[in-house]
């Protein structure tokens, strides 16, 4: 089989619409940039879970985009509701990368434990919510950087 490049969409959520101070999403970017994968579409949203719910509807069934990354919003603040837009949208969970980036996060800090990020399928699209720090964004897409590749084959309905 021949890996053709993922095609990817960033959504920043934050109350800031100031995208120069959106660093987490900038370092997203740069990883996807970085593995030669097509990023094709980025925008920082405030967190507002409605807003977010239709952007990763209109991206996953309108753009059929392979990847949608959140970045942000995966905390207890009362505003972080990233993870219940993503509930709202998704067809089914895929508990196992979000507890794998918790898994590997705890090694390097416990706070991670508190992450809620959840990661689902919508149709073909597979949404993965990261934490809104830059280091925190990077270091959970570098532990299951590897695997989304063959997810999205398999959401496609490639083998095993």
């Amino acid at each position: 089989m021949v890996e053709q490049a993922l095609r990817v969409a960033i959504l920043t959520l934050s109350d800031s619409r100031d995208q120069t101070s959106d660093k987490a999403g900038h370092s997203v970017r740069e990883m996807i940039e970085d593995a030669g994968w097509q990023q094709v579409a980025y925008e920082l949203l405030p967190d507002d879970r409605e807003l977010i719910a239709n952007k990763l509807v209109a991206w996953a069934d309108q753009m059929s985009v392979d990847v949608i990354l959140t970045v942000g919003g995966t905390g207890l603040s009362p505003r972080d509701l990233t993870p219940e837009a993503t509930r709202d949208v998704i067809d089914r969970e895929v508990p196992g990368i979000a507890e794998a980036i918790r898994a590997d996060s705890w090694k390097i800090k416990h706070v991670t434990a508190l992450s809620r990020a959840v990661c689902g399928m919508r149709s073909c699209t597979l949404i993965l919510n990261l934490p809104g720090s830059s280091k925190g964004a990077t270091e959970s897409l570098s532990f299951v950087m590897d695997i989304l590749p063959h997810a999205v084959h398999t959401m496609h309905g490639g083998g095993h």
